[in-house]
């Protein structure tokens, strides 16, 4: 099991879950590539520890187990996923059409 970000995230960003993240896991931060056109941020499932760290951090309610993902947010399980396994480009065109869809 790991933790998701997931769309309270959106136009949020704010880093306070990656600050107290003791395994480095959630990205991209401050300073580092695609901060700024990154839409969340997004936490490696193959790196997070499952500590809960990031859950207290965020001030949106963005952070969740994957347990306790709510179905309307199941996608983000894969859009975090595919994020670190394919890459940021693909992480964000995979957000993008969810958002898309939200919209339509």
């Amino acid at each position: 099991m790991a933790y998701v970000i997931a769309e309270p995230c959106v136009g949020t960003k704010d880093t306070s879950c990656a600050d107290v993240c003791p395994v480095d896991c959630i990205h991209p931060t401050q300073g580092e590539e695609h901060f700024e056109t990154a839409t969340i941020l997004y936490i490696d499932p193959n790196e997070c520890i499952d500590c809960d760290a990031c859950v207290e951090a965020c001030p949106v309610d963005a952070t969740m187990s994957e347990d306790d993902v709510p179905e309307q947010f199941e996608i983000f399980k894969e859009i975090n996923r595919v994020y670190f396994d394919e890459g940021h480009a693909e992480g964000e065109k995979m957000l993008a059409k969810y958002l898309e869809s939200k919209a339509s």
